[in-house]
């Protein structure tokens, strides 16, 4: 059964930190491409980052780059998101999503993703 779970979201006052996880289960983690997106209450889905399967690639997002770091740790099937700096704009729920691709092509839509997580809600508020 395959399962994409996120964790590490809360509120958060705006320039601070706050790191995301998404926990793996239920197909070859390191054979997948794996991407974080965000929905604002209101708004359409976005795409925030990317990494590919090896760890070596990642792409950003215009509005988070440079605040925003995604990483992974194959060996524990899971994809992180370090936010740093945050804004009240970043407000939203932050989902993790796989692609099955083995080169270093990064998808930023959707539809490029084949499994996704529930979503954790990310607060940024004083």
């Amino acid at each position: 059964q395959v399962q994409l779970v996120e964790s590490g979201g809360g509120l958060v006052q705006p320039g601070g930190s706050l790191r995301l996880s998404c926990a793996v289960s239920g197909f070859r983690f390191g054979s997948y491409a794996m991407g974080w997106f965000r929905q604002a209450p209101g708004k359409e889905r976005e795409f925030v980052a990317a990494i590919d399967w090896r760890g070596t690639n990642t792409l950003y997002a215009v509005s988070v780059k440079g605040r925003f770091t995604i990483s992974r740790d194959n060996a524990k099937n899971t994809v992180y998101l370090q936010m740093n700096s945050v804004k009240p704009e970043d407000t939203a729920v932050y989902c993790c999503a796989a692609a099955a691709r083995t080169d270093y092509y990064l998808p930023r839509r959707t539809s490029e993703y084949n499994y996704w997580g529930q979503g954790t809600r990310v607060t940024v508020s004083s």
